[in-house]
């Protein structure tokens, strides 16, 4: 029988699990005594306590003390993550804004600008509104370009491998630009470049309409019509980044949806294209005859891709978002109806409850998810910012 030798390799690497069990015990939840992370991690009570002053040292736990309202004894001290250690920053590059959010390690935003930015806007021009709005968060939350640990830029369009839109964007001259290079010039940390569609799908089951879901269809309805799809809770990208633009199939009528709600009779001559849409929407309600035609026949060529997606890979929820999504009362039922007459089974259909956040926050949950992958899934150093 062979004596096996535990070496002081093998010590260090238990002892770095079981800081990473502590975090992650503590991480999103309230402040916990040294008792109960114990229980919550099955680790014994001196060694966890040996293991949370060390993490208290390196950064990544603060004490919370006694408020002094306990009549019995001296209170316990507890314990929480120190969710303010990094940051993470998600930026929205939309036609006609940047929006920008800055989050602690938790999720929690602690700043957000939005800025216009002209829809005919280069990319020069448009990279610089990135800039101010991304400098705005940090300005406001007193943070340098180091104290960001990963950022996520959501674009219009499929995002190849190399972060590039090079398929199809409607940004003039955006399918050239690398968003990530860009940034790379000032922040050392990752960056990664996402589609909005499927940002918003990420957004929704993490803090959104579908949270009690894993397979999900994410409708983006408005003046342009795209989807993200979130299948056994994993975002589906597909080979080249393409996977749920089904829209570019003609058949499908995504690309000519919205000319109905253009060429609405009674819309106010001259009216702005955008401003049609919520005329239409606003109209259909008090009863125009026009206006709901209007709005019936948008919901009815948004149905076919929607069915076509949903016989393809049986989502538990579909969820409504886009401008759009803020006239759901108009377009629930419809598209629900519609969905019956040619799917098998009718998932639930849901507005979507982020609003035009959805990009931006979904943006935000994929930097966390990098931060997570390089810090907490290896090991645990003292909380400085991931380089990339």
């Amino acid at each position: 029988m062979t004596e096996q030798v535990t070496t002081g390799t093998d010590v260090t690497r238990m002892r770095e699990l079981n800081a990473l069990s502590i975090v992650r015990a503590l991480r999103g939840g309230p402040p916990s005594t040294v008792t109960e992370v114990a229980a919550r991690t099955g680790l014994s009570r001196p060694g966890t306590d040996v293991i949370v002053q060390g993490l208290v040292a390196d950064g990544w736990l603060t004490v919370v003390e006694p408020d002094g309202s306990s009549v019995v004894g001296r209170p316990a001290r507890r314990y929480r993550f120190n969710a303010g250690a990094g940051h993470v920053v998600g930026v929205d590059v939309g036609v006609h804004k940047v929006l920008a959010m800055l989050a602690d390690l938790d999720g929690t935003v602690v700043r957000t600008a939005r800025l216009p930015v002209d829809p005919g806007a280069d990319p020069a021009a448009r990279l610089t509104v990135v800039d101010a709005a991304v400098d705005e968060c940090l300005a406001g939350a007193g943070l340098r370009p180091d104290d960001v640990w990963a950022i996520t830029v959501g674009v219009t369009g499929p995002v190849d491998a190399g972060g590039r839109t090079t398929l199809f964007t409607p940004l003039p001259g955006w399918a050239s630009v690398s968003p990530a290079g860009h940034l790379a010039a000032r922040f050392s940390c990752p960056i990664q470049v996402e589609n909005d569609c499927k940002l918003a799908a990420l957004a929704e089951r993490w803090q959104g309409a579908a949270r009690d879901a894993d397979d999900i269809v994410y409708v983006l309805a408005g003046m342009r019509c795209g989807a993200g799809l979130i299948i056994d809770g994993a975002l589906r990208r597909g080979h080249g980044g393409a996977a749920g633009e089904i829209g570019a199939l003609r058949a499908v009528r995504w690309l000519t949806a919205p000319s109905h709600l253009e060429n609405c009779a009674g819309l106010p001559a001259g009216i702005d294209t955008d401003d049609a849409a919520a005329w239409v929407f606003n109209a259909a309600r008090a009863g125009d005859k026009a206006a709901r035609t209007a709005v019936r026949r948008y919901t009815r060529d948004l149905a076919v891709g929607t069915a076509a997606l949903v016989l393809t890979l049986d989502p538990q929820v579909v969820v409504l978002g886009g401008g759009f999504s803020r006239s759901a009362d108009l377009i629930l039922d419809q598209l629900a109806r519609e969905l019956g007459r040619t799917c098998l089974r009718v998932p639930e259909i849901r507005a979507s409850t982020l609003g035009d956040e959805s990009v931006a926050l979904g943006a935000l949950r994929l930097a966390l998810d990098e931060v997570d992958a390089r810090l907490f899934g290896v090991s645990l150093p003292a909380p400085l910012a991931p380089r990339a």
